[in-house]
């Protein structure tokens, strides 16, 4: 299923959709596998597989824990790749959120070719807009592959509807200035950015950071078309005192997440 369809039907079921991040290879590649079908199987719409990076400098300090432990736990593109095809088998549409650097590295073309090939839906990168992404962009629409840019409140309107026109997916808008993570209370720039990002095109607009609760998802779910949840997916795993608690804890969590977007 594409992204933009998982979008539709939730919208169809008068929701927002469920969009969950976790890190390949964290707490190691079986581990994440294990992880990320859980999170579906209770209720997640879209996920999101982290490719852990040694300079995350958007990530807070719960997911750059998780990828150094992945990256010391030898990790490899490789491994996001599989962990990718076996995801995404679930039937669920499933996209890589990557720094630019591995892309480059492990080149651009036949990353494109590799994620299509996996099943993957596309690609969120944090790191490169859409004036410096040319070369994404051309491998991207090449394999049919979703291109999903960020937006932020600091944007001007003239940035955000660059930033839109070069989307296919959706459209990431982060809800708080600063580095991802679990937050007590969601942020009341999130609100007028998802407006201003919706004067500018039809995809529809997660919002991410932060949210880590049902009613904090609840919250967001009342204006975004999706509620995107990592720090609180990870932080559940670091705090498990082995995988069957970090599997039972991820179930619990997802299902309280998923019942906030159906609630709003």
């Amino acid at each position: 299923m594409s992204v933009q369809r998982a979008f539709d039907r939730a919208k169809a079921e008068g929701r927002s959709a469920l969009v969950g991040y976790l890190p390949a290879g964290f707490p190691d590649v079986p581990g994440a596998i294990e992880a990320i079908t859980t999170i579906v199987e209770a209720g997640v719409d879209v996920v999101e597989i982290g490719l852990p990076y040694s300079d995350p400098v958007m990530d807070g300090p719960t997911i750059q824990a998780a990828a150094q432990a992945a990256l010391e736990g030898g990790i490899r593109t490789a491994d996001v790749l599989r962990t990718v095809e076996a995801v995404a088998a679930t039937g669920v549409p499933t996209v890589v959120m990557t720094y630019w650097n591995p892309v480059e590295r492990y080149g651009v073309e036949r990353f494109a070719a590799d994620l299509a090939n996996a099943g993957g839906s596309g690609l969120i990168t944090p790191d490169i807009t859409p004036d410096y992404g040319g070369e994404w962009i051309a491998a991207a629409d090449a394999h049919d592959l979703d291109k999903i840019f960020l937006v932020a409140p600091s944007s001007t309107d003239e940035r955000i509807a660059m930033t839109t026109a070069s989307c296919r997916g959706f459209v990431y808008a982060t809800a708080v200035m600063g580095v991802t993570g679990a937050r007590t209370t969601t942020s009341d720039l999130a609100e007028p950015l998802v407006a201003r990002t919706k004067a500018t095109t039809d995809l529809p607009v997660g919002v991410g950071l932060g949210v880590s609760t049902g009613a904090q998802a609840a919250e967001v779910a009342r204006f975004a078309d999706g509620v995107i949840v990592g720090s609180a997916f990870v932080r559940a795993i670091q705090q498990a005192g082995d995988q069957a608690a970090a599997v039972k804890a991820l179930r619990a969590l997802t299902e309280e997440l998923a019942a906030g977007v159906r609630g709003a």
